[in-house]
């Protein structure tokens, strides 16, 4: 009796550990299936901030999805969506503020999209990050600004030269807002001589890093990048949230592939790469 029980026993197991295993190829086949069948080259417009991250991630990316080539164009989100509408190809738009994203959004209101332009899917549009505006300074901080408050003083009556970005860039209008909010004109400053300006945030990060202005005001996660030191960031009441909006492009050339990368950006292993640099992965 023991012997047909220990032999019954041996069975059982037996039958488990195949019906594991099979479950486990058959598991690994499927996900080799669906990997497969996502493949070619995807172009991705982000924002010139998610240089360091993305270029990272596409690292990982790739592990997943071998057959899938990633080709970056990083810039500020107002020359990208210019080069969307003059006819650039791309597949995944990654914007620094939802004003560009707007732009190219044929379901957004009117008064956000007045020229009516359709060029992402809806469908696919999702708020990826958000980051915050931050007043930087070079090493040493020359003219002991240590926040936004003693900035605005400082600019009122004192020798003083601030680094920003221009006006087509999402930094530079985030910027323009936190004039707005101490009552500080951009023209009179301009006029002053106590501006510079950048055609991105990667130029104004520069800037500061070089020592060539007294501060400047990028967004948090390249000051992390660049090694810079924040003394203050920008309270939503300030310049509003500074999200991060993504959606791909109705014309895409490799929308599956395009999809694939956007869904991976949202994964666990994606948020741990923001996070480090300061980003807030949003959902």
């Amino acid at each position: 009796m023991k012997k047909v029980f220990a032999l019954l026993l041996a069975l059982i197991l037996t039958l488990s550990i195949l019906t594991a295993c099979s479950s486990e190829k058959k598991d690994d086949s499927e996900k080799s299936d669906d990997t497969a069948s996502i493949k070619g080259e995807v172009v991705v417009f982000a924002a010139a901030s998610m240089t360091e991250t993305l270029t990272e991630l596409s690292d990982a990316f790739k592990e997943e999805y071998p057959d899938v080539e990633l080709t970056f164009n990083f810039d500020s989100s107002g020359t990208l969506k210019t080069q969307i509408v003059e006819g650039a190809d791309c597949d995944l738009f990654i914007s620094a503020a939802q004003k560009q994203m707007n732009e190219l959004d044929k379901t957004a209101d009117a008064e956000k999209n007045p020229d009516e332009l359709d060029y992402i899917d809806p469908d696919t549009r999702t708020d990826l990050l958000e980051n915050k505006v931050a007043l930087c300074v070079p090493e040493g901080n020359p003219k002991n600004i240590n926040s936004y408050e003693e900035l605005a003083k400082a600019l009122g009556d004192s020798e003083i030269l601030l680094a920003m970005g221009n006006a087509d860039v999402p930094v530079g209008q985030y910027t323009q807002k936190i004039f707005d909010y101490y009552n500080l004109s951009e023209d009179e400053l301009a006029a002053a001589g106590k501006l510079t300006y950048g055609s991105n945030v990667k130029e104004v990060t520069s800037q500061v890093a070089e020592g060539s202005v007294d501060c400047g005001i990028i967004y948090q996660t390249d000051a992390y990048s660049a090694d810079l030191t924040i003394v203050d960031t920008a309270t939503e009441e300030m310049c509003g949230q500074v999200i991060y909006p993504a959606a791909v492009m109705k014309n895409a050339k490799n929308a599956d592939a395009a999809a694939a990368f956007l869904k991976f950006l949202q994964s666990d292993k994606a948020k741990e790469v923001f996070e480090k640099v300061g980003f807030t992965p949003i959902g």
